[in-house]
């Protein structure tokens, strides 16, 4: 004969409840922008002239007022994917990685994060372009 119609309609909800929350995508990291700037690299602001501070593949970035945090982001990790940009499709698929290594010296910074070369083109088909990002600190 089944259940009452009392006992039926809370597990249906929780049902229903649960399938959207697996269906829902959470942002995890916050959210930005990103530039790109040419060699020379060194001096940076955390190390120097020191050329051991450059991760391999020279995934690395400086960053703004805002993550600089008076120096405690030197060799912080960032996990960060392109979102959009100006430019017809200029994001690349999937995230990189990236290690602070400097201050942005532009006064004010073009964008939230400015990435060298190499960890501009991982991410973005246009290397010229301002596009917007994802990122969390890993």
């Amino acid at each position: 004969m089944g259940f009452p119609f009392r006992f039926r309609f809370p597990v249906i909800i929780m049902a229903i409840v649960v399938v959207l929350i697996r269906r829902i995508s959470l942002v995890q990291g916050d959210i930005g922008t990103a530039t790109s700037y040419n060699p020379p690299y060194t001096p940076t602001k955390c190390h120097g002239n020191r050329q051991d501070q450059f991760p391999p593949g020279n995934l690395f970035v400086s960053v703004n007022e805002g993550l600089w945090d008076n120096g405690a982001s030197c060799g912080r990790r960032y996990r960060l994917k392109c979102l959009s940009g100006r430019n017809n499709r200029p994001c690349k698929e999937g995230t990189i990685d990236v290690v602070v290594v400097d201050f942005c010296s532009r006064r004010p910074c073009p964008s939230t994060m400015v990435l060298s070369n190499d960890a501009f083109a991982a991410v973005s088909h246009s290397p010229k372009a301002k596009i917007n990002i994802e990122y969390i600190q890993v």
